[in-house]
C-alpha cells in the first residue's frame, strides 16, 4: 500500500534583529530566511536556510535549489535518508543554506516517524550539551557595555572583532565583566603579524579562543601564527564541509561546522568525525537563525567542545519554539525530531 504523496513547502520569514548585527563584512537590521516544511504520511518535519552573502546566497537563490528538490523528494523513499541525503549535497554546489534546509526537515520528518527525539536518534547524551556562548557584535563602546548587562545570565561571551577599534571593545567588556570570552575576528585582521600582536594582547585579556584571525586564503600565515600562540585557533570562514578539512588541521586547532555551510545535518556528522579522527576540536556554531536550526545543531552538540548556538536569542519575533537554554545551557526536550513548533 502506498503512502501519502510527499509535500515540500517553504516561506520567507524576515528575522527582526534585537541589535544592528556588526561583523568585520557589514551591518545587518532584518535578516531573510527560508523556513522548509516537509509533509508526509501526516508527519511534518521543519528546516530552516539562513542565506549568507558571504557565500553568494540569497532567499531567491535558496528557493531556486528548494524547487529544483521537490521533483526529488517526491520520487524518493524518505526513509532512504543517506541515500536521498546525498541526492540532496549535488544540487547547486554552492547554496549550502538550502541544502541544510532540505536535510533538516528530512532528519526532523525519520526521527519523528519513529516517535524519538533526535539527539536519542543519534545515540547522544543531552547531558553532554556544552555550554553557549552569546554573541556580542562590533559596536560603540556604550551599546557593547549594554549589551554585555542583557547577556547577564549567559556564562560565556563571544566577541566579533576585526575593525580599528578592538582593544576599544574589549576594554568596554571587561570594564563590566570578567566572564570568560571567546573572539571572532571573521577574517577582520589582514596580515600575520598584527594578528599575532591581538591574539597576544588578547590572551592577557582572558580570551581563550580565537576564531577565524586571517582571511580563509592565507593557509600559511594562519599556520605561522599557530605556531607562535598557546590560545586554540578555529577555522570557520575556511571550512565549509568535510572535504576542507583534512587541508587544515595543520594550521587550526579546530573547526566552527555551521548547519547552513555544511548543507545539513548529515555532513555536519561527518565533518564531526573527520575533524576528531585528525585530533581537532569542533565547535557548532551557527547564522542569525530560528529555534528551527538552533534546536537541530544542538541536537548534534554534545559531540561538540564548544558551541557558540545564539541565532535565536538575537532576533525578536521567533515564529517557533523548541529548545529552551538554562544557565548558558540548552536544554534538550523530549519531543519527537529536534523539538520544535510554530508559534500561534
Amino acid at each position: 500500500m502506498m503512502g501519502e504523496s510527499t509535500l515540500l513547502s517553504y516561506e520567507i520569514k524576515k528575522l527582526e534583529l534585537k541589535h544592528t548585527w556588526t561583523i568585520a563584512r557589514g551591518s545587518s537590521d532584518l535578516k531573510q530566511n527560508v523556513i522548509v516544511r516537509l509533509e508526509k504520511d501526516g508527519v511534518i518535519g521543519y528546516g530552516e536556510a539562513a542565506p549568507n552573502v558571504r557565500y553568494g546566497e540569497s532567499p531567491e537563490s535558496t528557493i531556486a535549489v528548494i524547487e529544483e528538490a521537490i521533483p526529488l523528494f517526491e520520487r524518493e523513499d524518505l526513509w532512504n535518508f543517506v541515500e536521498l541525503g546525498f541526492a540532496i549535497r549535488e544540487l547547486d554546489p554552492a547554496q549550502t543554506a538550502a541544502k541544510a534546509a532540505l536535510d533538516i526537515a528530512l532528519m526532523d520528518w525519520i526521527a519523528k516517524s519513529l516517535g524519538v527525539p533526535l539527539y536519542r536518534y543519534f545515540g547522544l547524551n543531552k547531558i553532554d550539551v556544552p555550554i553557549t556562548s552569546f554573541t556580542i557584535g562590533i559596536d560603540e563602546p556604550k551599546v557593547i557595555s549594554k549589551k554585555v548587562q542583557e547577556a547577564g545570565r549567559y556564562p560565556l561571551l563571544k566577541v566579533k572583532l576585526g575593525m580599528e577599534n578592538d582593544e576599544e571593545i574589549i576594554s568596554a567588556i571587561r570594564a563590566v565583566t570578567d566572564k570568560p570570552l571567546m573572539v571572532d575576528a571573521n577574517e577582520g585582521w589582514k596580515n600575520k603579524e598584527e594578528a599575532l600582536e591581538k591574539i597576544e594582547w588578547l590572551a592577557s585579556q582572558g580570551v581563550e579562543v580565537i576564531e577565524q584571525p586571517l582571511p580563509a586564503s592565507m593557509l600559511e600565515e594562519t599556520r605561522w601564527l599557530r605556531e607562535r600562540t598557546d590560545i586554540p585557533i578555529l577555522a570557520d570562514e575556511s571550512v565549509k564541509t568535510a572535504a576542507d578539512i583534512p587541508s587544515l588541521a595543520t594550521a587550526f586547532d579546530g573547526i566552527n561546522i555551521k548547519l547552513m555551510k555544511a548543507g545539513g545535518l548529515q555532513e555536519a556528522l561527518r565533518m564531526v568525525w573527520l575533524a576528531k579522527t585528525l585530533g581537532m576540536k569542533v565547535m557548532f556554531g551557527c547564522m542569525i537563525e530560528t529555534s528551527v536550526a538552533i534546536s537541530a545543531a544542538a541536537s548534534i552538540s554534545p559531540l561538540a567542545d564548544y558551541a557558540d548556538l545564539d541565532g535565536n536569542l538575537l532576533i525578536t519575533n521567533d515564529p517557533f519554539t523548541g529548545v529552551t537554554v538554562h544557565e548558558g545551557k540548552w536544554m534538550l526536550n523530549d519531543s519527537p525530531g529536534i523539538g520544535v513548533v510554530p508559534r500561534l
